[in-house]
C-alpha cells in the first residue's frame, strides 16, 4: 500500500487512540461500568499501537524509538473535486448508519434516497477530479515531537481538566464556579488576543529600526543603542533660532562680513534649508554618537601603541562616519588606549544597546510635522472642533426630529417619515457631488464647516431610533408636564430627553468615533495643513515615511490618544451605550 496513505490513516488512529485514552480518564473519574472503562481502554491503545506502526518506514521520525512523544500530523492536499467526492462519501457513510438505525420504513427510504443523491454527486465529483490530468493528490507529513518532560506535563494537564469537567458536571454547586471561571477564561483570552494589535503598536512606537524585523520573529522587548555627547571638532553642531523656532544644524560657509550660512538637520520637517545668521548668534552644542565595542588584533594594537600587544576587546564611540562605509571610532576602554582613533567597518563593531525605549520616535515623528501645525497641535485643535461640534449637533437636531415624529401630530407626519427612511438607502457617493457644490457655492471649500454643518440637519437613522425610544415612554409623564404648565421644548428637554439617555450615549459614541476617523471629509474639503483633522494628517504621515515604521507606529499612537483618554474617564457612559441591545432597554 502507498506509505503515504498508510501515515494518513496511521495519524488519524493515532488522534483516536488519544481521544479515546482521555474518556477512559472520564469515565474512571465518574466511575462507570468497567467493561466500559477496559474497552475505551483497548481501544485507545489500539490506536496508539496502529499509529505507531503505521507511521515507521515513511520517512518520519519512529515515535516508538524517539524519546518522548511524537504526534504524527498529515494532511492531503487535493483538488476541490476531490474533496466534494470525499465529503460526498463521508455524508453516504453516515446516512447507511442512520438508515440502519430508522424506526420506520418511510425514514430508512428517506435515508436510503439520500445515498442515492450522495452518490451520483460523489460519482461525477470523482470523475471531475479524474478527468484534470493535472489533478493529484500530495500528502503533506510531519509531527509534533515533545520531549519527556512536555509530553508528561500536556498529558496531566490534559487528566487534570478532564477530571475537573466531570466532577463539574456531577456535582451541581460546582457547575456555577466551573461556568464563571469558563467565563472570566474566555473573557481574559479576548481580552488578550484583541490586545496583541494594541501592544504591538504601543511596542513598535518605542523601537529602533534594526528592531523592525528580525529572523526570530517579532522583537516583543525592544533596545536602544548606547550614546554619548560629543563635541565635534571637524563637523560643529549649532544651535539657533529661525523664524521664531530654535533649530540645530551645520554651517555650510563662513562669509566675509563674519555671518555664517547654516544647514539646518533639526526639525526634520525643514532639514536641508538654509539660512543666514551672525556667527555670534550660534551656539555649539554637542551630538549624541552611538557607542560600540569591537576586537582588534595584535598587530592593529601594537600599531596603536608602538608595543607589542594581543587581541583585546575595545570600547568606544562613533566620532565620524567616512564616504567608504568606515567609521571612525575613538576608543574610550581599556585603559591603555583610550582616546586612540582607529578605522572599523561596520561588520567589526557591534553596538552597545541596552532594554529600553526608544522616546526618540515620538519627537522626531513630530519633528517631521509642517511648522505651521505647532508641533500637530493644530490638527488636533481641528479634530476636536470637529468632533464637538459633530457630537452637539447630531443630537440635537435627531432627537428634536425624532420627537416630532413621535409626539406631535400634524398632516403628512407619516409619510414625511416614510421620506426620511427612505433616504437611508441612498448611498453617500450619490449624494456626495451635489454636497461638494453646495459647499463650494457656499465658499466653505478649505474649511472646517462642511465636516460638521451637516450634523446640525439629523441623521435618518439615528432619527429613527430616537423615535422609536420616545414611543415607549408612557404617555402619562408628558401629560403630567403639561398640566404643569410645560410647553412642548420644556417637556423635550426637561423630561423626555432624561428617559433616552441610553440612546443618546449610543449616538453619542458612534457621532464620535465617525468624527474623529472621518477622513473621505478632510480629503474632498480641506487643503491647507492649518485645517487638517488627525485623521487626514495620519494618511498623509503614512505615505511620508511608510518606511518607518518607528515614527509611523509613534504618531499612530498619538492620535489615538486622547480617544483612550476619553475612554477611561467616560467609560460608564461607553459600556451603558455599548450594552444596549434593544430599542426600548433602558
Amino acid at each position: 500500500m502507498n506509505p503515504a496513505l498508510l501515515f494518513v490513516i496511521g495519524t488519524i488512529a493515532a488522534w483516536i487512540g488519544w481521544a479515546l485514552a482521555l474518556r477512559a480518564v472520564a469515565l474512571l473519574v465518574e466511575r462507570s461500568p468497567w467493561a466500559k472503562q477496559l474497552a475505551n481502554a483497548l481501544c485507545a491503545g489500539v490506536g496508539l499501537g496502529l499509529g505507531a506502526v503505521l507511521t515507521r518506514g515513511t520517512g518520519q521520525a519512529n515515535p516508538l524509538t524517539e524519546p518522548g512523544i511524537r504526534i504524527p500530523v498529515a494532511w492531503v492536499a487535493m483538488a476541490w473535486t476531490a474533496w466534494f467526492a470525499f465529503g460526498a462519501l463521508i455524508a453516504i457513510l453516515v446516512r447507511l448508519v442512520q438508515a440502519q438505525q430508522a424506526l420506520t420504513a418511510e425514514e430508512r427510504n428517506g435515508k436510503l434516497r439520500a445515498v442515492a443523491v450522495w452518490g451520483a454527486f460523489g460519482a461525477v465529483s470523482f470523475w471531475l477530479f479524474k478527468s484534470n490530468p493535472k489533478a493529484e493528490v500530495v500528502t503533506l507529513r510531519g509531527g509534533i515531537n515533545l520531549d519527556p518532560t512536555t509530553a508528561a506535563a500536556i498529558i496531566l494537564f490534559a487528566v487534570a481538566a478532564v477530571a475537573a469537567m466531570v466532577v463539574a458536571a456531577r456535582n451541581t454547586a460546582s457547575r456555577t464556579a466551573a461556568k464563571t471561571v469558563v467565563t472570566q477564561t474566555a473573557l481574559v483570552a479576548g481580552c488578550v488576543v484583541f490586545g496583541i494589535p494594541f501592544a504591538y503598536l504601543l511596542i513598535t512606537s518605542f523601537k529602533e529600526d534594526r528592531d523592525m524585523s528580525s529572523p526570530n520573529g517579532i522583537v516583543w522587548v525592544p533596545k536602544v543603542q548606547q550614546t554619548q555627547p560629543y563635541m565635534d571638532p571637524k563637523n560643529p553642531l549649532y544651535e539657533a533660532e529661525y523664524q521664531g523656532q530654535r533649530v540645530q544644524g551645520t554651517i555650510l560657509e563662513r562669509k566675509a562680513d563674519g555671518s555664517v550660512r547654516v544647514d539646518i538637520t533639526t526639525p526634520l520637517a525643514i532639514r536641508g534649508v538654509t539660512f543666514d545668521a551672525k556667527a555670534s548668534a550660534l551656539k555649539e552644542i554637542p551630538r549624541e554618537v552611538p557607542m560600540v565595542t569591537a576586537k582588534l588584533e595584535a598587530a592593529e594594537v601594537s600599531k596603536l601603541t608602538g608595543a607589542s600587544g594581543q587581541t583585546t576587546q575595545v570600547k568606544g564611540i562613533v566620532v565620524e562616519n567616512l564616504d567608504d562605509g568606515r567609521q571612525r571610532v575613538r576608543i574610550q576602554s581599556p585603559s591603555t588606549l583610550v582616546d586612540k582613533e582607529v578605522l572599523l567597518t561596520p561588520t567589526q563593531v557591534e553596538p552597545i544597546r541596552n532594554v529600553g525605549l526608544r522616546w526618540q520616535n515620538y519627537t522626531e515623528a513630530i519633528s517631521f510635522l509642517p511648522p505651521e501645525t505647532n508641533n500637530g497641535l493644530v490638527y488636533l485643535k481641528n479634530t476636536l472642533i470637529i468632533v464637538a461640534l459633530s457630537v452637539i449637533g447630531t443630537l440635537l437636531s435627531s432627537a428634536l426630529v425624532a420627537y416630532a415624529f413621535s409626539r406631535m401630530r400634524f398632516p403628512g407626519r407619516d409619510a414625511l417619515f416614510a421620506v426620511l427612511l427612505s433616504t437611508m438607502m441612498l448611498p453617500a457617493a450619490v449624494t456626495l457631488l451635489p454636497q461638494f457644490l453646495i459647499f463650494r457655492g457656499l465658499g466653505w471649500i478649505d474649511t472646517l464647516l462642511p465636516l460638521w454643518v451637516p450634523a446640525f440637519f439629523g441623521s435618518a437613522f439615528n432619527i429613527f431610533l430616537l423615535r422609536q425610544f420616545f414611543m415607549n415612554i408612557p404617555m402619562e409623564l408628558e401629560d403630567a408636564a403639561k398640566i404643569d404648565g410645560c410647553g412642548y421644548l420644556k417637556t423635550f428637554w426637561a423630561i423626555m430627553m432624561p428617559q433616552i439617555k441610553p440612546a443618546l450615549a449610543v449616538i453619542a459614541i458612534w457621532t464620535l468615533m465617525g468624527a474623529w476617523n472621518n477622513f473621505m471629509g478632510p480629503l474632498i474639503y480641506v487643503n491647507s495643513p492649518e485645517n487638517m483633522p488627525i485623521s487626514y494628517a495620519l494618511q498623509l504621515f503614512q505615505g511620508d515615511r511608510l518606511g518607518e515604521p518607528g515614527l509611523l507606529m509613534a504618531f499612530t499612537t498619538m492620535s489615538i490618544l486622547p480617544v483612550l483618554a476619553l475612554f477611561f474617564f467616560a467609560q460608564r457612559y461607553f459600556i451603558e451605550g455599548v450594552t444596549l441591545s434593544g430599542l426600548g432597554g433602558r
